[in-house]
C-alpha cells in the first residue's frame, strides 16, 4: 500500500510544551512552520543531549550542548529533517541564516545541497532510461549533439557510458568544482568541459580506461548535464523540474544557478571555516548536475523515501521498481548509479560540499529511515558525524563512530580549544607512541589549510612546516606550505617549497603554475 507523508500540527513560537522548530526568537514566522510528531519530542532531546562528549588527552570527556558544539565550529545555522517508515518524524532548525545575523533559519530556509545534487540528477536520468530516451551503456558521443567527449588512447576499445559516468568510473577527470562569485564571468557548459577562460578548473577529459577504476568526478555528470540538455532540449533546470522536483511535489528545491530573486531571498549565507561569510552570501554553479540544487533537508528526505519505496515496489512516481533496485546496486567500488552504497547493508546516501555549504544525505532503503542535515558552513561535516552518531544510536541505525576519534578531528579540536602548539605536540607523541592508523600528512595539511583561512599565519606555518619536517617526501606537505609562506610574503622560501614539491610530484601543476606567478622557472 502506498504510505502518505503523515500531517504535522503548526504552533506559535511561544509553545513550549512541545518540540518547537526555531530555536531562536523571532516575529517572522517562516513560510512552513513544523511540528515533530508528539512521540518524537524524547527522541529529538535525546539526540541532542547524546552528542559525544569532548575527549582530550589527559582530561576527563565534556559534553557540549549542539548550540556550543557549532559556536565552537563557527557554524551559524543547521537544518535537519528525520525519517522513518517512509514518512519524516521530525524536523528542526538551529543557529541564524547569515554569520552575525539574528535571522533564524526556517524549516523552508534554502541551502546548497553541493554534491547531492548528483544522485537527484540521476533520478531524472534513469527516469528517460526506462522512456527509451536513451541507455545506460551506449557509447555518451552518440547522444552528445553541442560537444563530444574526445576520443584518446583510454577510449579505443571502453566508451565512456552513463552506467559509468553515473558510478565514477568512466575515466573522466575534475573532481569537484569551486564555483563562481556572484560577480565574476560564467561559462557555459562547454567552455566547462573544455577548460576554457572564464571556466576556473581544467578540462574534463578520459585519462583513464573507462570502467577499469573508480574516480570521482564532477565533470563526468556535467557531461551528463549537456547530454539531457541536447536531448530534451530544454534547460537543465525545467528538465529536473519536470522530472523529478514537481512529481515528488518538492516545493522548496530548484536547480537554478543564479536563484530567481524570490528565491534568493530564502537562503543561507554561505560561510568559510573562519565564521565570515562568502562575498556576494554563495558562489554560483553553472555545473548544474554535479553541484547546482538548492533545497532543505525536508525536500532531500522525501527524494530518499521516494527511492526507498520506489525499491519496495510501492510507489512510481519517477523510477519502476526494477530501475530503483539498479540505482541501489554497487556498479563500482563504492556507488551505485548516483549514490554511494554502504557495505553489508541497504544503506545509501551522498554528502555534499559547495563554497560555504555542507549537506549530508544518509539512509536506509529497507527502513525507510534516515537524516537529511543541511548548513550554512564550509565545517558542517565536523558536527554532522556527531549528530548522525546521536542519531543512529538512538533510532538504532548502523553508523560508525570511528571518525569522532579519528587523529584530523582530534587535532582540529585540540586547536580549537587548547591552541596549534597542543595540537601538534599531541599530533608527534600520537605519531610517536600511538597506532598509525588515521596518521598521515593530511591531518596537518588540513589544519594548517584552516588556520590558514582563518588568518592565523603564525600558527599556521608552524603547523605546515612541522609537516614537512615529519613526512619529508610528501610532495603535498611541501606545496602547501610555499602557499603559507607566499601568505607570509616570504617569496623566496615559497619559491623554495613550491620546486620541492615539484622535484617529488613531477605532475603538480600547481607548483608549476605558482611558480610561474612567482616570476621564476619550475
Amino acid at each position: 500500500m502506498r504510505r502518505t507523508l503523515p500531517r504535522f500540527a503548526t504552533v506559535t513560537l511561544a509553545s513550549c510544551a512541545a518540540v518547537a522548530l526555531l530555536t531562536a526568537a523571532d516575529t517572522r514566522k517562516p513560510a512552513t512552520e513544523w511540528l515533530a510528531r508528539p512521540s518524537e519530542a524524547a527522541r529529538v532531546a535525546r539526540v541532542e543531549a547524546g552528542l559525544a562528549p569532548v575527549t582530550l588527552p589527559g582530561e576527563e570527556p565534556v559534553r557540549l550542548s549542539l548550540q556550543r558544539w557549532m559556536e565552537l565550529y563557527k557554524i551559524p545555522g543547521l537544518s535537519v529533517a528525520v525519517f522513518d517508515k517512509n514518512a519524516i518524524v521530525w524536523a528542526k532548525t538551529y543557529g541564524v541564516k547569515e554569520a552575525g545575523g539574528s535571522e533564524p533559519v526556517a524549516l523552508d530556509t534554502l541551502f546548497q545541497a553541493a554534491s547531492i545534487s548528483k544522485p537527484v540528477t540521476a533520478l531524472a536520468v534513469l527516469h528517460y532510461v526506462e522512456k527509451g530516451k536513451w541507455s545506460l551503456d551506449a557509447n555518451i558521443n552518440e547522444k552528445l549533439i553541442s560537444w563530444k567527449v574526445p576520443d584518446n588512447e583510454f577510449t579505443k576499445e571502453q566508451k565512456v557510458t552513463l552506467r559509468r559516468l553515473l558510478s565514477h568510473s568512466a575515466g573522466l577527470t575534475v573532481h569537484g568544482f569551486p564555483g563562481y562569485a556572484v560577480n565574476e564571468p560564467r561559462p557555459t557548459v562547454q567552455q566547462i568541459l573544455d577548460g576554457e577562460k572564464p571556466a576556473n578548473t581544467a578540462p574534463v577529459r578520459v585519462d583513464i580506461v573507462p570502467g577499469t577504476q573508480t574516480r570521482y568526478s564532477g565533470g563526468g555528470t556535467t557531461v551528463v548535464q549537456l547530454m539531457m540538455v541536447d536531448q530534451l532540449k530544454k534547460p537543465f533546470p525545467r528538465i529536473m523540474r519536470e522530472t523529478v522536483l514537481a512529481p515528488l511535489g518538492l516545493k522548496d528545491s530548484t536547480y537554478e544557478q543564479p536563484l530567481p530573486p524570490a528565491l534568493a531571498a530564502r537562503t543561507a549565507t554561505g560561510t568559510h571555516p573562519s565564521g565570515e561569510s562568502i562575498e556576494g552570501r554563495w558562489h554560483i554553479y553553472p555545473e548544474m548536475a554535479p553541484a547546482g540544487l538548492w533545497t532543505t533537508p525536508s525536500d532531500l528526505a522525501r527524494i530518499a523515501i521516494e527511492v526507498s519505496k520506489a525499491k519496495a515496489g510501492t510507489s512510481t512516481r519517477v523510477l519502476s521498481q526494477a530501475m530503483a533496485k539498479q540505482m541501489l546496486t554497487k556498479q563500482s567500488k563504492s556507488f551505485g548509479l548516483g549514490f554511494q552504497l554502504e557495505d553489508g547493508n541497504d544503506g545509501f546516501g551522498h554528502g555534499g560540499s559547495n563554497e560555504g555549504f555542507q549537506s549530508l544525505l544518509t539512509a536506509f532503503a529497507d527502513s525507510g529511515s534516515g537524516v537529511a542535515m543541511m548548513a550554512n558552513s564550509d565545517n558542517g561535516f565536523m558536527l554532522f558525524d556527531r549528530l548522525l552518531a546521536s542519531m543512529a544510536a538512538e533510532y538504532g541505525w548502523k553508523s560508525s563512530t570511528e571518525r569522532l576519534e579519528s587523529p584530523m578531528l582530534m587535532a582540529d579540536l585540540l586547536s580549537r580549544l587548547k591552541g596549534a602548539e597542543a595540537a601538534l605536540a599531541w599530533y608527534k607523541a600520537r605519531r610517536r607512541d600511538g597506532p598509525a592508523e588515521g596518521m598521515s600528512p593530511s591531518v596537518l595539511n588540513s589544519l594548517g589549510y584552516r588556520l590558514l583561512l582563518e588568518g592565523k599565519l603564525d600558527d599556521a606555518l608552524k603547523v605546515l612546516e612541522a609537516n614537512v619536517e615529519l613526512y619529508p617526501e610528501d610532495a603535498n606537505a611541501y606545496d602547501s606550505l610555499g602557499e603559507g609562506y607566499l601568505k607570509a610574503g616570504r617569496n623566496e622560501e615559497s619559491i623554495v617549497n613550491y620546486r620541492k614539491s615539484l622535484k617529488l610530484d613531477p605532475k603538480n601543476t600547481n607548483a608549476v603554475k605558482m611558480l610561474e606567478k612567482l616570476g621564476v622557472r619550475p
